[in-house]
């Protein structure tokens, strides 16, 4: 089991940033894929962020490159999603995602479907 603790939602103005940090179990950070996906009001869970927790090398959807950052803290078994430049689209709520390493070809995975364990999500509002 892998338990996910998101964090750091709220409302902002165009332009403004945020971060969103999500902490994952003890012990389970070397061995998990992570993905950070949004949901817009009617619209499909949408992949924009992703990649091996531990590594360094991250996957970003096209809406979001160059504008959101992933990092980690191995040492406090947390991913930060640093959001700039948010734009009103960019509202929904925020989940972070898991899903065991071993049970994937590649750390590259975008489809909600094949995460196993999700944080509760986070709320983020850009006004215009």
């Amino acid at each position: 089991q892998v338990q996910l603790v998101e964090s750091g939602g709220g409302t902002v103005q165009a332009g403004d940033s945020l971060t969103l940090s999500c902490t994952v179990s003890s012990g389970t950070f070397s061995l998990i894929i992570m993905g950070w996906f949004r949901q817009a009001p009617g619209k499909e869970r949408e992949f924009i962020a992703g990649g091996r927790a531990s590594s360094s090398r991250t996957y970003y959807s096209d809406s979001v490159k160059g504008r959101f950052t992933v990092s980690r803290d191995s040492a406090k078994d947390t991913v930060y999603l640093r959001m700039q430049n948010l734009r009103p689209d960019d509202t929904g709520v925020y989940y972070c995602a898991a899903l065991w390493a071993h049970s994937s070809t590649n750390d590259h995975v975008t489809a909600a479907s094949r995460y196993d364990y999700w944080g509760h999500g986070t709320q983020v509002t850009v006004s215009s």
